[in-house]
């Protein structure tokens, strides 16, 4: 379901406004990419989750992996990777498997959540290879701009900002609009 948001959007060059110098053509050896400008040091990027990604208990992102319940392969295959994430990757807050619907999610699943940069950056591909039929959901935990509903904000984080690995699985995202509508 796809949800139109009238939103304006900040310029993502906000914070480069003063980087005077034109971008160059000059191409690298490869024949395609661009000889990007030199920069002093790596983006703060490499090291926290950027504003508003939350930083703190929450975590940055969450993943939720999900497996038709009614499926005995794809239940015993999440059951598996359940088992496998927390053995290889510790040090992640790993959820009970739901072997139903729960929240907005419409079958069963389980929640990962990742809590800097570099658990992102090993988790995520490792799981791309790893998911084997399952499908992924990774959304930010953004923290919520001011005057705006947490349920507004988590409404956008499992829509608009949502990144899916495998097939998309329509969310129900009725309990949002139900609270961002009550005031919540």
């Amino acid at each position: 379901m796809s949800l139109p948001v009238k939103r304006n959007y900040r310029s993502p060059l906000e914070g480069f406004e003063s980087a005077s110098t034109p971008l160059s053509e000059e191409r690298n050896e490869d024949g395609k990419s661009f000889v990007n400008p030199p920069r002093e040091g790596l983006s703060d990027s490499y090291e926290k989750f950027g504003h508003p990604l939350d930083n703190g208990r929450r975590g940055g992102f969450d993943v939720h992996i999900y497996y038709f319940q009614e499926n005995e392969v794809q239940t015993k295959y999440a059951k598996e990777l359940w088992e496998r994430i927390r053995r290889e990757f510790p040090e992640l807050r790993v959820y009970k498997v739901w072997d139903k619907p729960i929240g907005p999610h419409p079958i069963a699943m389980f929640e990962v959540n990742l809590f800097t940069p570099a658990q992102f950056g090993a988790f995520i591909p490792w799981l791309s290879v790893w998911r084997g039929p399952l499908s992924a959901l990774v959304h930010p935990n953004s923290i919520p701009e001011e005057g705006e509903s947490p349920m507004k904000s988590a409404l956008r984080d499992h829509s608009e900002r949502a990144i899916w690995l495998g097939e998309k699985v329509p969310l129900d995202f009725g309990r949002f609009l139900d609270a961002i509508e009550a005031g919540k």
